[in-house]
């Protein structure tokens, strides 16, 4: 399995576990700021390398009037200043080829989102980058599918891809997660994360925003870690009543320090 390097560590087997954690959107530069500064004190106290996510521009959301972010200039900004300040790798999600050049200048990984894992022209803007390629499984893929993705990538030249599982299409409004991905995604040679929180999502299921039953954040994060996952993937908010995307389905950061211990614990389990 090729490791994936990440500022100054690594992901694949063997290494240490990495978790990717922040608030789903930049709801404003003093938000973003908080969280991650909570978020790196609550790392600080495991042997998990920490990620820091949120998106500057939330394209798919159910609704014309659901909050967006502050898009591409500010979003950018805010980002940057979290990787400087608080000395942390930085994800976040594009969603144009136009775009992906600005956003490598600034973000340590790259993420393709779900739906938009089969545009061809995208997944080459932003592999051309250079920088780390997180590509999410869509909803509507199997896991032996995303070997397309993986060969787009290292056709210009960047090896460096990990691909995450969020869960697939189950009738209406509804997700299932099959734990069978996440070896047959590592043998295409790539690092594998479980994003256990999107997982958890009833896509619009309250009609114009999406429902979702984090309640099973902790249930399918402990099962991706014990089904060989080599990395995390979990939104969480400090109020996630009051937050302004996917409110249903993030973690509260309240929940992560004991769902971190035993993660942490059961991946020493498995690797060894």
């Amino acid at each position: 399995m090729h490791q994936i390097p990440v500022k100054n560590f690594l992901i694949g087997k063997g290494q240490p576990l990495a978790v990717m954690a922040g608030p789903c959107v930049i709801e404003s530069e003093e938000h973003t700021m908080r969280a991650a500064e909570a978020l790196k004190e609550i790392f600080e106290k495991t042997d998990i390398n920490f990620i820091f996510k949120s998106s500057y521009d939330k394209a798919n959301r159910s609704s014309v009037h659901s909050f967006r972010g502050p898009r591409l200039e500010d979003g950018l900004r805010i980002l940057e200043k979290v990787k400087k300040e608080f000395d942390l790798p930085v994800i976040t999600d594009v969603h144009s080829p136009e775009e992906a050049s600005a956003v490598g200048q600034v973000c340590d990984i790259l993420q393709i989102p779900a739906f938009l894992c089969r545009q061809t022209d995208l997944i080459l803007a932003i592999a051309q980058t250079g920088k780390v390629v997180n590509a999410k499984k869509g909803q509507f893929m199997s896991p032996w599918d995303m070997k397309n993705v993986v060969e787009k990538c290292r056709s210009v030249g960047n090896p460096h891809v990990i691909l995450t599982d969020r869960g697939t299409t189950f009738g209406y409004n509804n997700l299932i997660s099959d734990m069978r991905a996440i070896p047959i995604m590592q043998g295409f040679g790539v690092p594998v994360c479980f994003d256990a929180t999107h997982s958890v999502q009833l896509p619009g299921g309250l009609g114009d925003i999406s429902g979702g039953q984090r309640e099973f954040i902790p249930v399918l994060a402990k099962a991706a870690i014990a089904s060989g996952a080599n990395c995390l993937f979990i939104e969480s908010h400090p109020d996630p009543k009051h937050a302004k995307s996917d409110a249903a389905s993030v973690l509260d950061f309240k929940e992560l320090p004991p769902l971190l211990s035993i993660l942490q614990q059961l991946y020493k389990i498995v690797q060894n």
